[in-house]
């Protein structure tokens, strides 16, 4: 520990996972902007990786991980295999799922991350059922379930909360709350106090945030993981964050406020941030720097890898496809 109270490994522990994130989604823009390589919409998360970064570093890898459509920063950060994570976005062999899920569907059950959700909210659920599977189990593995601020307007956040709590189950949810649904600021769309009130009011121990200070996210969710592991039931986690982009790498977020994406970058930047709470514990510039360029040259290595890996061949394109049969001849 220094004398400001922070663990300096953890500290550049977490600088480095989120350097990590930013490198990995600036490139992956990059590919779908600029060079075209990238099959279907990529949504980033430039600006929230703080809150990727400070909870995954309290999981084990048997953990499991449920996400959103904008989760390269939680899968990352969860352990898998970025180049598996390119590939994926580019539609080719060697894909998380064999290039056939894309962004909005990337998953990794090596590391326990199920995956990621193209429907606002319908991950709430399949985390409930995660963890009711778990304590079936008897396992003292947790689930940790993340979805975004537009995600409390939907029945899923109802249904799932309520049967965690009547069931007691291991699970962390966490409000991921970048204060945009799609291109509309949730606020506005959203009725009382917001999500953090309507989780109390439906029994879950709850714990507010600021979603672009990493230490103050690893620190909440150590404690809230070791009281859930200890059977203490499901939490409740609102990380508020602000997202530094467009809903969509080709979104130039038009519908914001002028001035006020600018601000946020050089105001409240999580990964600005880290850096200059590392220099105030002795951290020299330098070193700073190198895990910036690390990052970046790890990140731009792997995507030109993904992009010179062959397409799946076609005779692929059914198989880990269901087929029970015709419904009419085998289900009536």
């Amino acid at each position: 520990m220094t004398s400001t109270g922070h663990n300096r490994a953890r500290s550049i522990t977490l600088l480095v996972m989120m350097e990590r994130i930013r490198a990995f989604e600036e490139h992956a823009c990059l590919a779908a902007e600029r060079d075209k390589l990238v099959l279907g919409a990529i949504h980033p998360s430039i600006g929230q990786e703080a809150s990727a970064a400070g909870i995954m570093q309290a999981l084990r890898r048997d953990d499991i991980l449920l996400s959103t459509h904008r989760g390269h920063g939680h899968t990352l950060a969860k352990g898998a295999d970025p180049l598996a994570m390119y590939r994926e976005l580019l539609g080719r062999e060697g894909g998380c799922c064999g290039g056939k899920g894309g962004s909005m569907h990337i998953a990794d059950f090596n590391v326990g991350m199920l995956g990621a959700n193209g429907v606002v909210g319908a991950n709430i659920t399949i985390g409930a059922g995660a963890a009711h599977g778990l304590k079936l189990l008897g396992s003292d593995r947790i689930a940790v379930d993340i979805f975004g601020d537009g995600a409390v307007n939907r029945g899923p956040f109802l249904e799932g909360l309520n049967w965690a709590v009547v069931f007691d189950l291991p699970v962390l949810f966490v409000c991921e709350d970048n204060q945009y649904s799609a291109t509309t600021q949730t606020k506005s769309v959203t009725g009382g106090p917001g999500p953090a009130a309507r989780a109390e009011a439906m029994g879950l121990r709850v714990t507010v945030v600021d979603g672009n200070n990493a230490e103050e996210v690893a620190n909440a969710v150590d404690e809230i993981t070791a009281r859930i592991r200890s059977g203490e039931g499901p939490e409740f986690l609102h990380s508020i964050t602000y997202r530094q982009t467009g809903h969509t790498s080709f979104d130039l977020a038009g519908y914001r406020p002028e001035g006020e994406a600018d601000r946020h970058k050089a105001e409240d930047d999580p990964i600005a941030r880290q850096r200059g709470l590392l220099a105030a514990m002795g951290a020299n510039q330098g070193e700073l720097d190198a895990i910036h360029a690390n990052a970046q040259e790890e990140m731009a290595g792997l995507i030109k890898q993904a992009a010179a890996t062959s397409f799946p061949p076609d005779d692929t394109a059914f198989s880990d496809v269901q087929d029970l049969g015709s419904p009419i001849r085998e289900a009536f």
